[in-house]
């Protein structure tokens, strides 16, 4: 049995994983870099199995996806480009391909390739709940706010002499009556 890998930076896996028609998917090249395969034997392998990719397991691009791609970070090795549009798979087609191919490599890899997946599941799953205590702050901060908004109202309405002159209250002495006229 070959020695075992070293463990691959989750990250650097988490790095080729796309999305594409609402799913996280990697390329077939990056799956075979991992697999350690040509990209010929893997796509062999899913035409000799076609019970075991289907659709949401593994899908070929069209051209506007794959111009995305390449848009987004994607580009080619400079060996003249690919003849064909990329095939994409997700966890599960990932895993299958590990099992089709059946090489100890790729079994290997495999575990690191689902890890990323888990990863990437647990920080949109992080942001989605930030996300969602950003709101309700922002919400319970609304209602707050309203609320020292009407607390200043009444302290300033509290601190404004008043508006009209009040007559006194009290009596006028005769001299005072007499002399302010």
């Amino acid at each position: 049995m070959p020695e075992s890998l070293p463990p691959i930076p989750i990250e650097s896996i988490v790095s080729r994983i796309f999305l594409i028609r609402g799913q996280k998917v990697m390329l077939d090249s990056d799956l075979v870099a991992l697999y350690g395969v040509e990209t010929r034997v893997l796509l062999q392998a899913v035409r000799r199995n076609p019970d075991r990719f289907p659709s949401d397991f593994s899908v070929q691009i069209d051209e506007d996806e794959w111009n995305s791609l390449r848009s987004q970070s994607v580009t080619s090795k400079g060996r003249g480009g690919r003849r064909y549009l990329p095939f994409v798979f997700t966890e599960h087609g990932a895993i299958m391909a590990a099992t089709v191919l059946n090489s100890p490599l790729a079994v290997e890899m495999s575990v690191f390739v689902v890890r990323a997946f888990v990863k990437l599941r647990e920080m949109l799953s992080t942001h989605k709940e930030l996300a969602h205590k950003i709101e309700e702050l922002e919400r319970k901060l609304g209602v707050h706010d309203e609320a020292i908004i009407g607390l200043f109202e009444a302290i300033k309405q509290l601190m404004d002499p008043p508006a009209e002159k009040r007559n006194q209250i009290g009596f006028i002495s005769a001299k005072e009556g007499k002399g302010a006229s």
